[in-house]
């Protein structure tokens, strides 16, 4: 199943106009690195729909389930470390930490589950694996 198209439009400066559906917001980039921090950045909107999915992925499962799942809360970071290979050479590499915060009267046996589920949003099953992108010159509209 696709998505929603979801068309961006850049102006003057590095405010981005995203369009999706009815919705309308924005992205930037913070004032130090040549934004106006208008909207969050293209890393923080990674993390927000990873954390988005992750979100709705638990409360989907809990529902299903009849946990008494209250609430849940993900933090995410994103930075670049080194790694190594094998052949002792590496290169920087993504890392992204999530932390799932639950609440409810849950077991230990249900937070482990929950968690194990978390890895399978939809999201974190796209970033966890090769995405091809095909990026193609069109026309003007």
């Amino acid at each position: 199943m696709a998505t929603r198209e979801v068309v961006v439009d850049s102006g003057s400066g590095l405010i981005q106009t995203i369009h999706t559906g009815n919705h309308v917001f924005r992205a930037d980039e913070a004032a130090e690195l040549g934004g106006q921090d208008e909207g969050p950045n293209p890393y923080e909107l990674l993390l927000a729909a990873l954390g988005a999915s992750t979100g709705m992925t638990l409360r989907t499962y809990a529902d299903r389930k009849a946990w008494p799942l209250e609430r849940v809360t993900v933090r995410l970071e994103h930075w670049k470390v080194q790694a190594t290979g094998a052949n002792g050479k590496g290169g920087a590499v993504d890392e992204i930490k999530q932390v799932v915060v639950l609440e409810g009267t849950l077991s230990s046996v249900q937070r482990e589950r929950l968690l194990e589920v978390a890895g399978n949003s939809p999201i974190h099953r796209t970033l966890s694996k090769a995405v091809r992108i095909c990026t193609l010159l069109g026309t003007e509209a």
